[in-house]
């Protein structure tokens, strides 16, 4: 039996080789597709303030790297990967929303915030949920970009895989990989095509926020693991094929 081809848009580090790694170990044909390239721009994240929110390992690490470090602030980390990797830079972390979304973080503080000086360090894609949410309930929001989200130059081979029938599934990791994977389909022609063909596949999201990006731009979406962890997207799209 042919090993089903399943496509997964990690950036071109560590993690798609993990990914890689992970579907072989589940009897799958990886495509690995990196739909995303991180550029760091060489911020470093205030100090002072009374809630330093962190939202993604890659922003911890930049933060580590370039030697800030919370201080006093109470450290809330969105998702456990970013959690633990905020352990491994040595930091304490004070909270991780139930839900791991911007939204699931705002209901965690809304309570607690009015007055409160929030550094936010993130993605140049950071959702506005989360800053807007946080003034809402009365926080000093400052925003640090440690980084942005480009699409590389040899992204799209899965792309026309689909276009051609010929992709089992695909893994979004990510609204930005949904969209970068769509307009790319866009650029070369055969959105259409991609399209169709993605949703004859067997297509996981991680989590609802990806799920409702793409279900707003036409995609079929089939599986949402119960936590937003990439193990457990592959492990679930695996045991749907």
């Amino acid at each position: 039996m042919t090993a089903p081809r399943v496509a997964v848009f990690r950036p071109a580090d560590d993690r798609l080789e993990d990914a890689t790694d992970l579907l072989e170990s589940l009897d799958a044909e990886p495509v690995p597709d990196p739909m995303l390239a991180v550029e760091p721009t060489g911020e470093i994240p205030k100090t002072g303030a009374d809630y330093a929110i962190l939202t993604s390992k890659t922003g911890v690490e930049l933060a580590s790297e370039a030697g800030w470090t919370p201080g006093d602030a109470t450290l809330c980390a969105i998702g456990e990967a970013t959690a633990d990797a905020c352990r491994a830079a040595g930091w304490t972390v004070d909270l991780v929303p139930e839900e791991y979304t911007s939204s699931g973080l705002v209901a965690a503080l809304a309570g607690d915030v009015d007055g409160a000086r929030v550094e936010v360090a993130r993605s140049d894609h950071g959702s506005a949920v989360l800053t807007d949410g946080l003034n809402d309930a009365g926080a000093y929001v400052h925003e640090t970009v440690l980084y942005e989200l480009v699409v590389p130059a040899e992204a799209g081979d899965s792309v026309e895989l689909a276009a051609d029938g010929d992709l089992d599934a695909a893994l979004f990791s990510s609204s930005l990989t949904v969209e970068n994977w769509l307009d790319e389909a866009e650029t070369r022609g055969v959105r259409a095509a991609a399209l169709a063909g993605l949703n004859d596949a067997v297509v996981g999201c991680i989590g609802p926020p990806t799920r409702e990006t793409a279900e707003s731009r036409g995609v079929e979406v089939d599986v949402v693991p119960a936590d937003a962890d990439f193990e457990q997207l592959a492990r679930a799209v695996r045991e749907e094929l």
